[in-house]
């Protein structure tokens, strides 16, 4: 890893914050707010909520990539004692909050998926078009890395988490060409077999026109990375735990890469912004259950086709955003 300025310089190089401005619309950082970043990365939106809150305004930066951390401290060093560091799964949220002080803070922010520091370094094994050996850890407190999965869990197994995190059809298949072909070393290895039993024609992301196709392995990586990091365990243990760091008017503003985070985001903040989640048919409440936020966006915010062609990767990105109620309703 580089060091110093240099450091700093290839953070910004790397990283291109997506949906920067409509993200900073929403959140509306203001002088002497309180606001944490759960997923700061190498501190693109870190930078801009710090600049917007300005002079006074302070940020929970947490991550639980060492490597991201060091370089975002390096970025936003500028700003002095208005930012805390924090290395931590952004589902210990409540505790590091406690911890520093921040409580009753005006946003939250989580930028979900993979950075593109950890997709351009071949050595942490995030991409199937480097290769590198199978890792795909966003930290170092990850249970087990993809090779373990890959090498030793059995294929009923292995079938499952493609099928589930990927949304792969071909999760059998695929599952049974891994387990054929073990041991498997490096992510060529893995992104060949995969290529085989999917087929090399790819298949084609959906949402935007004209439609594209996609790397076959796509969907494998993507379920490995999830099943390594348990992202979308800690993403449903995070969200109660931003609501309740809010204010009465604080934001929270979550940006997913793929359907599965979103589709968690989605109805977190449809369940949250209703007062009674009883079964439709039910004739009275019994759930007890009171609204805690107002969604702002019933849609998601995408990027646009100008954001899209300065960074292919805003393409998939889904921003929603909620605003936390006053607690007496």
């Amino acid at each position: 890893m580089t060091d110093g300025r240099a450091a700093v310089q290839a953070s910004q190089t790397l990283h291109t914050p997506v949906l920067l401005q409509e993200t900073m619309a929403w959140l509306q950082p203001r002088p002497g707010g309180l606001y944490i970043d759960g997923t700061v990365g190498m501190g693109g939106h870190a930078e801009a909520i710090l600049e917007r809150s300005s002079p006074d305004g302070r940020l929970l930066a947490i991550d639980r990539d060492p490597q991201a951390l060091d370089l975002a401290q390096q970025r936003l060093a500028a700003f002095g004692d208005r930012v805390v560091f924090e290395r931590a799964r952004f589902d210990a949220m409540a505790e590091v909050a406690a911890r520093h002080g921040f409580a009753g803070v005006q946003g939250v922010l989580l930028d979900l998926g993979v950075s593109s520091l950890q997709l351009s370094d071949a050595e942490r094994g995030f991409s199937f078009q480097q290769e590198g050996p199978l890792d795909m850890r966003m930290g170092p407190d990850a249970p087990a890395t993809a090779d373990e999965i890959v090498n030793t869990w059995p294929e009923v197994e292995l079938a499952r988490i493609i099928y589930t995190y990927g949304e792969e059809r071909r999760s059998r298949r695929v599952a049974r060409a891994i387990v054929a072909a073990r041991p498997l070393r490096t992510t060529l290895d893995l992104a060949t077999v995969v290529a085989r039993a999917v087929g090399r024609g790819g298949r084609t992301s959906g949402g935007r026109s004209p439609r594209e196709r996609i790397h076959p392995a796509t969907r494998t990586f993507q379920a490995l990375r999830i099943a390594v990091n348990g992202e979308l365990e800690a993403l449903e243990a995070a969200l109660p735990q931003a609501v309740a760091l809010l204010a009465p008017g604080g934001r929270l503003a979550v940006i997913a890469f793929h359907s599965l985070e979103d589709r968690i985001v989605k109805q977190f903040m449809a369940r949250e912004s209703t007062d009674c989640v009883c079964p439709p048919r039910q004739p009275q409440c019994t759930c007890g259950h009171r609204a805690t936020v107002r969604r702002l966006t019933r849609k998601p915010v995408m990027a646009d086709d100008a954001e899209i062609a300065r960074n292919p990767r805003s393409r998939s990105a889904r921003l929603r955003v909620a605003e936390r109620l006053p607690e007496a309703r």
